[in-house]
């Protein structure tokens, strides 16, 4: 692959952009790194093709944007390599990540900058798309009122309900994070403002009661999964995902069962939203 003819092509007019001619198992320059961030940020979800990552290779791509996260409740399952995060669903499973619409790991308290996934096993007859959804388009496109009604609340984001449980992995007396988040944030590098909300790991907004805030919420989450703010990907064997964790969130389809799917996820930490 020739690193020095790289090729940006949209996805959809609103979201996702797919990236040809770079080679993500060798080093960036900081010409070709300064191109990928542009890229993330102007189209905030990239796609790769034909990619061979070692754990190495894929953890080295990860940290020329950042220093790399550790889930906070997912059980290490790379020897030597506890930022790595497994993907994988077989005909055992009973549940896969993913499934609800969502922002990685908002619960954090500096909830992650990005993801990166690398698929090298799919599904042979297809199935298993990601959705993604454009957080400043769903903010943009709320009418005014309700723009307003949002400015400065705050909202609760719990991994508890989420986490407990669900790696196979004793848990008992393990505290999960929890933190306070704005519902409108802003983007630290586009000054951008967009939803930060979702349904995995939004708890409530703070200060409302229980009633007006499922109403709140339930009604943002509806209009987040409007089709037009979404692109969809179609992976391939040797496929990367690079996406925006602040201004998008996604959805795994789990419509593949008892088929194989397999992968490795670094996610890159973030900032406290503002």
């Amino acid at each position: 692959m020739d690193n020095h003819r790289m090729e940006i092509r949209k996805s959809t007019p609103n979201i996702g952009a797919e990236v040809f001619g770079l080679d993500l198992s060798q080093p960036l320059s900081d010409q070709q790194f300064q191109a990928v961030h542009d890229a993330l940020m102007d189209n905030l979800v990239l796609f790769f093709r034909d990619q061979k990552l070692t754990v190495e290779q894929h953890k080295a791509f990860g940290s020329r944007f950042g220093k790399l996260h550790v889930h906070p409740a997912a059980p290490g399952l790379i020897p030597n390599h506890p930022e790595i995060f497994v993907i994988k669903a077989d005909e055992k499973s009973t549940q896969v990540a993913g499934e609800d619409w969502h922002s990685d790991v908002s619960c954090d308290l500096e909830p992650p900058m990005g993801s990166i996934l690398y698929l090298t096993e799919v599904p042979p007859d297809g199935g298993g798309d990601t959705l993604f959804a454009n957080m400043y388009l769903a903010y943009e496109t709320l009418s005014a009122p309700v723009k307003k009604m949002l400015d400065g609340l705050t909202a609760i984001h719990a991994g508890e309900r989420f986490y407990r449980g669900r790696y196979g992995v004793d848990d008992a007396g393990k505290t999960y994070p929890s933190s306070e988040h704005p519902v409108v944030r802003t983007h630290p590098v586009t000054g951008k403002k967009c939803l930060f909300v979702n349904r995995v790991f939004t708890m409530r907004i703070a200060g409302f009661k229980k009633i007006e805030s499922d109403a709140i919420l339930e009604m943002l989450y509806r209009h987040i999964e409007t089709p037009e703010l979404c692109v969809r990907f179609r992976w391939r064997a040797d496929s990367v995902a690079f996406w925006d964790n602040r201004c998008t969130q996604h959805q795994a389809l789990w419509d593949y069962f008892p088929h194989k799917r397999y992968g490795h996820r670094v996610t890159i930490c973030g900032d406290k939203p503002f």
